[in-house]
């Protein structure tokens, strides 16, 4: 998935998980083949949110439609995402289109989002998570 060299990646995975407001968060990963089955856990994380998706200007109205897919556009926000795996190790992750972050802000609060795209950036993957509206206790 990032195209970064690996100085550039190191980098950006320390930013993430070395960031005063990282907030911790497991991922995980639906099962393709049997959407009934228990999704698989990949892992803890740290996420960093970075605002609101902000909508490119050139898009019309029908590719907001198609992007949006009915949902309200204030669901989705841009984050970066990191393992607290070791690179290279046999439990390090990476977030793709599809899985599910559940992010722990505190409290016992727990909020779930889907990885809905990624957008590459020079310092790294920039996530387009759609939130769950119901809140998990």
């Amino acid at each position: 998935m990032p195209s970064l060299d690996t100085e550039q990646q190191l980098a950006a995975r320390l930013a993430v998980l070395q960031h005063p407001q990282a907030q911790d968060c497991t991922l995980y990963r639906p099962d393709e083949n049997d959407p009934e089955a228990e999704e698989q856990d990949l892992g803890d994380g740290k996420i960093v949110f970075a605002g609101a998706f902000k909508v490119p200007s050139s898009w019309d109205a029908a590719e907001r439609e198609e992007y949006f897919a009915g949902f309200a556009e204030e669901l989705f926000v841009t984050a970066r995402i990191e393992s607290e795996a070791k690179p290279g190790s046999k439990a390090h992750f990476t977030a793709d289109i599809g899985d599910y972050v559940a992010v722990t802000p505190g409290l016992g609060e727990v909020v779930m989002y889907y990885v809905h795209d990624y957008l590459e950036d020079d310092s790294g993957c920039v996530y387009v998570l759609q939130r769950d509206e119901e809140t998990l206790d």
